[in-house]
């Protein structure tokens, strides 16, 4: 009797705590619900963010001031939406990306600096930054370009000097933002190679350059570069060179002097003769009679050289230029000139460091395409010439 008494006992204390159990298991399910729409909703924040999703509110009017705006490659439209509203473009990344929905041009828009004008309308910020002449700061430097501008008759190529000083120029505000050459030139022959982020394998030779303003010769890279308008001379220079550096570094520099018996920057100042004394596909035979001159200690005699100070881009010289002294003149002083006199490809630095194998000693570019023949003796060098004049090559 007592058990049974006990086993009645037990099932009523179950009934009493199992509505207990019960509240607490809908109590954690809340609990749950209220976890999972917390994450939800800040997942789902994070993806309005990115997609350029929000509160949609849009200005009206002309707008009031030119900014400058940056897209970074890879910036999706929603990523470029939320930055012109972080800008004060538009009111809204939704303003944006609503209007961008029927103009295909946005989802080419390239990396870059693009003017904008402050409040305005999604519609017209889309109709802005897909118009050409909104972006500004690119920069094109060609391989074998030097830093003053080289004249040849009435035409002239430009220099990365004048190059970058119309990179840096925009109207902002009906005011321009174009740094002057002399400008940049001050800043080349005063400021400390350090500072400018020169790469430290550089900074040393670089310093000792007789002319200041051809301390950055051949540090530049030939590419396509983005400079912001609006910036100071001096904050040109070091973006410049921070990604001139950077694409250094990706094609091996300056470990790719080791085996060389050079240092990366004697390698920059071959590579630039290389550069400028031949075409591409002679690159390797050309960086070798470098190598043999230097060996024999040999005069290399690079009309480059000389045409370098004399800003002009011909492939002889006079008699009188070669007479000339000056730490460029190859025909008067024997090793390489101080610093180098062009930017550098990454075909023409890889010569530099490899070589092809001969024993030749001189090259006459004879054929009228660019192509140049090699000798081993004065007297097939001779005979080179020769065939270069029947060609009109020389």
């Amino acid at each position: 009797m007592t058990d049974d008494l006990d086993f009645f006992e037990e099932r009523e204390d179950d009934a009493k705590r199992k509505p207990r159990r019960d509240r607490r298991r809908v109590k954690l399910a809340v609990f749950g619900l209220v976890v999972l729409a917390i994450i939800g909703g800040g997942v789902w924040f994070g993806l309005r963010t990115l997609a350029g999703i929000g509160d949609y509110d849009d200005f009206a009017g002309a707008g009031e001031t030119d900014i400058v705006v940056e897209v970074k490659g890879g910036d999706s439209t929603g990523v470029i939406a939320n930055r012109l509203k972080d800008d004060g473009v538009v009111a809204s990344a939704r303003a944006f990306t609503e209007a961008a929905e029927s103009e295909s041009k946005v989802r080419s828009i390239q990396p870059g600096y693009y003017v904008m004008r402050t409040k305005v309308s999604g519609a017209d910020a889309v109709a802005k930054i897909v118009n050409p002449a909104s972006r500004v700061g690119n920069l094109q430097i060609k391989a074998g370009t030097q830093f003053d501008d080289v004249t040849n008759g009435a035409n002239v190529t430009l220099g990365v000097y004048s190059l970058l000083s119309k990179a840096s120029c925009a109207q902002l505000n009906g005011k321009s933002t174009c740094v002057p050459v002399e400008e940049l030139r001050k800043v080349v022959e005063t400021a400390d190679l350090t500072t400018l982020g020169v790469p430290d394998w550089a900074v040393p030779d670089a310093s000792k350059s007789p002319e200041p303003k051809r301390k950055l010769e051949g540090l530049i890279m030939p590419d396509v570069y983005e400079v912001r308008p609006g910036s100071t001379a001096e904050d040109l220079w070091k973006k410049l060179i921070a990604d001139s550096s950077a694409r250094l570094q990706s094609i091996g520099m300056p470990a790719l002097a080791d085996a060389t018996g050079f240092t990366p920057y004697q390698m920059l100042v071959m590579g630039s003769l290389v550069q400028r004394e031949a075409i591409a596909a002679d690159f390797s035979k050309v960086s070798r009679v470098t190598y043999n001159r230097l060996a024999k200690t040999m005069k290399l005699e690079y009309d480059s050289t000389v045409n370098y100070v004399l800003d002009r881009p011909a492939i002889r010289t006079k008699p009188e230029d070669r007479a000339k002294s000056g730490p460029y003149n190859t025909y008067a002083n024997t090793g390489l000139p101080p610093t180098p006199i062009a930017a550098v490809s990454r075909e023409a630095l890889e010569a530099a460091a490899k070589p092809a194998d001969g024993t030749w000693v001189f090259f006459v570019r004879c054929q009228k395409d660019g192509t140049s023949c090699f000798a081993n003796t004065l007297d097939e060098h001779n005979a080179n010439i020769a065939l270069a004049q029947r060609n009109e090559a020389y």
